[in-house]
């Protein structure tokens, strides 16, 4: 079963709880929260002040996707805030293999994000012992860019090693998410699908999310 995860990055600001409540009451699965620090990112986005406040109007999964320089400083305060899960970009800390287990120590699921120019084999160490693989489908840092099609393949790769390794990892796809490529990603392999202006720029987000939920399922 595919799962939709829209990403509040895209969401108005002014009305950001009304949003989240909007997400709760729809078919969304979870929830996905981007972190920019500014660094590895030029954009600077939330703090774990609105993870928490996500997690007194939500029941969804909280997916808080790091794109921040030396994650291991900020993890704990996050799965504090409220975290179900933390992806952690491959290019940003020299210990990949330890964040991903003290993610999993502190109680919430391991994710590692690979950007378009990080080839897979960059990963493949950790992917015995992570619960999810986030591949970026657009370069991280702004939303609403155009899908890059090469990425495809990269899903591809990642759901040949889960099968030829009996692992158990989800797949994750992040950018440019719209009723054509997602199709396209899930037939690759993939199985959480983020959207954002696709889904935030809809007439209905709520019909938008019930839209992409059935063509991956």
């Amino acid at each position: 079963m595919g799962k939709i995860a829209p990403s509040i990055l895209s969401a108005d600001i002014k009305k950001l709880g009304e949003d989240i409540q909007m997400l709760d009451q729809s078919e969304a699965d979870w929830i996905h929260i981007d972190i920019m620090d500014g660094h590895f990112v030029s954009d600077i986005t939330f703090g774990s002040n609105v993870v928490a406040a996500a997690k007194k109007i939500t029941d969804l999964p909280l997916d808080v996707h790091l794109m921040v320089e030396e994650p291991e400083k900020i993890i704990t305060k996050f799965i504090e805030a409220g975290a179900t899960g933390i992806t952690v970009h491959a290019e940003t800390t020299k210990h990949l293999h330890r964040v991903m287990q003290d993610i999993k120590k502190q109680g919430a699921y391991p994710g590692v994000v690979i950007n378009p120019g990080t080839p897979v084999s960059f990963i493949e160490p950790v992917l015995p012992i992570v619960d999810l693989v986030l591949v970026m489908t657009v370069n991280p840092g702004a939303g609403g860019q155009k899908f890059i099609s090469e990425m495809v393949q990269k899903i591809e790769q990642l759901a040949n090693y889960r099968r030829e390794h009996d692992l158990d990892f989800l797949i994750q796809v992040d950018g440019g998410i719209n009723n054509e490529t997602i199709q396209i990603c899930h037939e690759a392999g993939a199985d959480v699908f983020v959207a954002g202006s696709n889904i935030f720029g809809a007439a209905s987000p709520e019909d938008q999310i019930q839209t992409l939920k059935k063509l991956v399922n």
